[in-house]
């Protein structure tokens, strides 16, 4: 009778038994490891570490010592040849809870020669290139919004939020090379020089006082732009053009060679010379008389900058575009100049200019030397004198009983410059 109640009692203590004994067992997983086409499936413990996973996954695939591994399940590096000798390597390979697949962790074998990584960490990455944190600082200072640059420091570095170049295209175009090994600077380098063109306190204070808005300011293809090919064989040679008044400038930045950037000092003189086709298309008197007159009030902009004792990094702002010599001269001493003083020798250094250049379409200078110096004296007039550092100033037009003095300078000029283009066409 008692029997039963024995067997019964028993297999519960089998059963308790048999599960103490599979407590005590260790638990096993399936991995299949994948490396480059080859798979092997192998069983390993469910707290193996990632050291020891690496030997394993090294052992059953064949793999050489000189091959740096790294194991990557469900998306992750659970394992790393780099690693193992840190604590990483002592730490369990499968987070412990994780969720194995049916068919086993399926796990991807990477691995890198050791040569090809000391070969790689050799070579210097090129300093031109953005970085993630550098491309992500761009943005946050109004890269992709407005141009900007740091060459003219914080307080200048930004165009006019209404009058502007509204974009920059700099030419990138590897036909020439922009590779980092070749000589000639890379397309970064010519955007930058494009920022600095955009940003220089002459230029935003030309497009300013005109309400300019120029669609685009590019680099000049220097091999394959058919203008420029076209003005060669008529035995030109072309530094820029405007296309559909105001649409678009492109300036030619580099030098034939290829080696470099031209002057900036030229670069600039080039810009404004395409900024003044926005009106006048010709090279007539009209033309070199409002080209002029830009010139004039881009110089002055430095000056009053000189005055006011603006310093970036250490220079003056017209050191920095390459014109101090058109605004102070040597034989103005070391005592600081006058504003006259100052304004006389941008005139002159502007009709100079002039001279050269207009010579070669046969017009002489005289024709626009009195609109360039009246236009100086009027500019000098009109300039607020606290924003160049000195005391109460006048605005042009305020005690003037004239015509045309509720104009401004620029309107001023322009009127005088039409008069003088008329009374020249009844004389012919």
């Amino acid at each position: 009778e008692n029997r039963p109640a024995t067997a019964q009692y028993g297999t519960l203590d089998c059963r308790r038994g048999w599960k103490q004994i599979k407590s005590q067992r260790i638990a096993m997983n399936t991995v299949k490891f994948s490396f480059k086409g080859r798979s092997e499936t192998v069983t390993a413990p469910e707290s193996i570490t990632a050291s020891a996973l690496l030997a394993l996954a090294r052992e059953s695939l064949q793999i050489d010592d000189e091959i740096v591994l790294k194991l990557i399940f469900k998306g992750k590096t659970i394992a790393s040849s780099a690693a193992a000798d840190d604590d990483e390597g002592s730490k369990r390979a499968f987070p412990e809870g994780v969720k194995m697949p049916k068919g086993g962790a399926k796990v991807i074998v990477m691995g890198t020669m050791t040569s090809g990584i000391a070969t790689l960490n050799s070579m210097r990455s090129d300093p031109l290139m953005r970085g993630f944190d550098e491309e992500k600082l761009s943005v946050s200072c109004g890269y992709k919004s407005g141009v900007t640059s740091t060459f003219w420091g914080p307080k200048l570095g930004s165009q006019h939020p209404k009058y502007k170049f509204c974009r920059l295209e700099e030419c990138k175009d590897a036909s020439f090379g922009t590779r980092p090994t070749s000589s000639t600077p890379h397309a970064f380098e010519a955007r930058r020089l494009l920022e600095q063109l955009s940003t220089d306190p002459g230029v935003v204070q030309v497009l300013t006082s005109r309400e300019l808005v120029v669609g685009c300011l590019g680099e000049m293809d220097p091999i394959d732009d058919r203008l420029m090919q076209k003005k060669k064989q008529e035995g030109a040679c072309l530094l820029g053009y405007n296309t559909n008044h105001g649409l678009a400038i492109h300036i030619k930045l580099r030098t034939d060679d290829l080696s470099g950037f031209r002057p900036y000092n030229e670069l600039a003189s080039t810009l404004i010379h395409e900024l003044s086709h926005n009106w006048v298309s010709e090279h007539d008197v009209l033309f070199w008389t409002n080209y002029g007159q830009m010139r004039v009030e881009y110089l002055w902009k430095h000056a009053c900058l000189i005055l006011g004792g603006l310093f970036v990094n250490g220079k003056r702002t017209a050191s920095l575009a390459l014109i101090m010599d058109m605004i102070i001269f040597p034989s103005d001493g070391k005592d600081s100049p006058s504003k006259s003083k100052l304004m006389d020798n941008i005139c002159q250094s502007v009709i100079n200019e002039l001279s050269g250049e207009m010579a070669q379409h046969h017009l002489p200078v005289q024709l626009v030397a009195p609109a360039v110096i009246g236009f100086g004296k009027d500019l000098m007039l009109e300039t607020q004198d606290e924003s160049i550092g000195f005391g109460h100033g006048q605005r042009l037009g305020t005690s003037s009983d004239d015509e045309n003095s509720g104009l401004s300078v620029r309107e001023r000029a322009l009127a005088a410059a039409e008069k003088r283009a008329r009374e020249a066409k009844e004389e012919k």
